[in-house]
């Protein structure tokens, strides 16, 4: 009898441990300043504009081909470093208090809040989350939220505390590290099946910085057929092209090591900047969106984002809208996390019906609508927030108090503000604003007693500077 319940007991581990081993493994690749319309696959089916025409991505549609796109896309923030930390915890940057990753700008009527640069060691990441569950994890490329760096915040294997200066480190033959983040990949994904765990990779592509260091094939390829062209746009072209490349090679060592049944690949960028323009408003205009990196109207936040894997329909769309906080629940979701087990405070629901179930259905988060604050100068318009329920889209300006008001449905590029005609959504979505900001404990711009309207600053809208303060209520 104790030989049999011996037996039993070794088939229930073995039980358990197949279970463990069929959750998916999952791989995050993150583009650094690509637009909606910075790839050669469109991001709307009815949209022409969103598919750039000067970029070559034949595997990123290769991707698509066999999985899902997301229309209604966007990135947490509409700049870098605070997409990244929102990813990373499945919070809000206005709640995280981390809205800007540039210094802030001195001299202007308002004063830019001070911000927390360095994710805290109280705050549980993704990669905590999935380590405990069982999953071997790594982060590759560029980090830029400081804390220690991914190694102090759930990743076994990782390049270190990086930032943009990582970009600048690789050229010829492997432009901006984008083939030997690959290939770490690839290792690491051999690795883990030896070990028999499920893995989760993010891949924080450095590109599309440093596009002057695209491989020099690449770089003469698109001079020849971009002669004339702004030379920033040449290079934008050719980074974009490698980095497909690099994607390519990561798709091919998942299909090659035998793991595309059961492994989850997810492609977006870190803020809208609109890649086919070289950024800001030009990009937007491009996209056919209004605006650009540094700004809440669509050209700033919203971005290409692919899903493919098991279970998800090949050549699929869907239009629901997402935000990149709701990657955190539903890697929890698919690796089998309880709820009762996530972070307090998350404001992210989870998309894995929507993918699972063709595209269709909502997302359930805390609260309703998806809020975009950046107190900030850096684009178009100054310091701004932004409130999307529905079709219904709000903005609203700190420095003089004026609000534009957009049916995205009717209304994509933003031309048409309606705020003086639809007045009772106008109010409604201002009232949601203010109550989600006060409810996330959100900071904002004040009043500069030293402004001289007569001597305005020149903006500055790169770089990196770590500053802390407290929230400032009722800045509306």
């Amino acid at each position: 009898m104790r030989r049999i319940l011996s037996i039993l007991f070794l088939a229930l581990l073995c039980c358990g441990r197949i279970r463990a081993d069929e959750r998916p493994n999952i791989v995050l690749m993150l583009s650094d300043d690509q637009g909606w319309d910075g790839l050669s696959v469109p991001m709307h089916p009815e949209v022409p504009a969103s598919k750039g025409q000067l970029f070559y991505t034949p595997n990123l549609e290769r991707l698509a081909a066999r999985g899902m796109r997301f229309s209604n896309a966007y990135c947490p923030a509409p700049v870098c470093s605070p997409t990244r930390i929102s990813l990373q915890t499945g919070k809000s940057p206005a709640q995280l208090h981390w809205t800007k990753a540039a210094p802030a700008e001195t001299g202007q009527k308002l004063i830019e809040p001070r911000l927390i640069k360095s994710i805290a060691a109280s705050e549980t990441t993704i990669g905590e989350m999935l380590r405990g569950a069982g999953y071997a994890t790594a982060h590759y490329g560029k980090w830029h939220i400081s804390g220690g760096g991914p190694g102090e915040h759930g990743y076994d294997e990782h390049d270190g505390d990086t930032g943009n200066e990582q970009a600048f480190k690789f050229q010829d033959p492997n432009p901006v590290d984008i083939f030997g983040m690959a290939q770490r990949a690839e290792e690491f994904m051999q690795k883990s099946m030896k070990a028999g765990k499920p893995f989760y990779i993010q891949l924080s592509w450095n590109a599309l910085h440093a596009s002057e260091n695209a491989n020099k094939a690449t770089l003469a390829k698109y001079q020849a057929k971009m002669s004339g062209e702004n030379e920033k746009r040449i290079t934008t072209a050719a980074i974009t092209e490698d980095l497909d490349t690099g994607v390519g090679k990561v798709i091919d060592s998942i299909d090659r090591l035998g793991l595309a049944k059961n492994t989850i690949i997810i492609y977006m960028s870190d803020n809208g900047s609109g890649g086919g323009g070289g950024g800001g408003q030009a990009g937007g205009r491009r996209s056919g969106l209004h605006g650009g990196k540094g700004g809440v109207w669509e050209g700033g936040i919203r971005i290409p984002f692919i899903i493919a894997g098991p279970g998800v329909e090949a050549n699929s769309w869907s239009h629901t809208p997402i935000v990149g906080y709701d990657l955190f629940p539903t890697f929890c979701q698919w690796s089998r996390i309880d709820r009762s087990k996530l972070p307090a405070r998350i404001e992210g629901g989870s998309i894995a019906e929507i993918v699972s179930n063709g595209g269709n259905g909502s997302v359930q988060r805390p609260n309703e609508g998806l809020v975009f604050h950046f107190p900030h100068y850096q684009g178009e318009g100054g310091p701004q927030s932004s409130i999307r329920v529905g079709d219904w889209k709000l903005i609203h300006f700190y420095e003089d108090g004026r609000e534009e008001l957009y049916n995205l449905k009717d209304d994509l590029s933003e031309r048409k503000n309606l705020a003086n005609q639809a007045t009772s959504q106008a109010q409604d979505l201002h009232q949601r604003l203010e109550k989600y900001l006060a409810q996330v404990n959100a900071q904002f711009p004040t009043k500069n007693p030293d402004f001289n309207p007569n001597n305005p600053p020149e903006p500055r809208k790169r770089g990196g500077k770590n500053n802390k303060a407290p929230a400032k209520p009722g800045a509306f």
